[in-house]
């Protein structure tokens, strides 16, 4: 006599597990220190966040927005920044 065996599997996709990490988010924190005698001579911090970046603005991150490296707005602030130093220099020279 034959017993039937039936498991319940559940499987999960990759895709599936990717959507609910950028949904919820996921922080990885650690901190890595080297020291000899109470004095640091090596001192790492790393910390990692995934979301997605609707979840990461209602955590209130949103740096990216605003850092000049990650914005397309970057010549346009570098030639803002020059011509105010100029400007600086030209008033200094003046008052002097």
């Amino acid at each position: 006599m034959q017993d039937n065996i039936t498991h319940s599997v559940q499987s999960t996709s990759l895709a599936d597990i990717l959507e609910r990490i950028l949904d919820k988010g996921i922080v990885i924190a650690g901190d890595i220190r080297i020291q000899i005698a109470d004095i640091d001579l090596l001192n790492i911090k790393i910390r990692l966040m995934v979301a997605s970046v609707e979840r990461a603005k209602e955590m209130g991150i949103d740096w990216w927005e605003s850092d000049p490296y990650l914005s397309s707005k970057v010549k346009k602030l570098e030639e803002e920044n020059q011509q105010l130093n100029e400007k600086l220099i030209s008033l200094t020279k003046a008052v002097a």
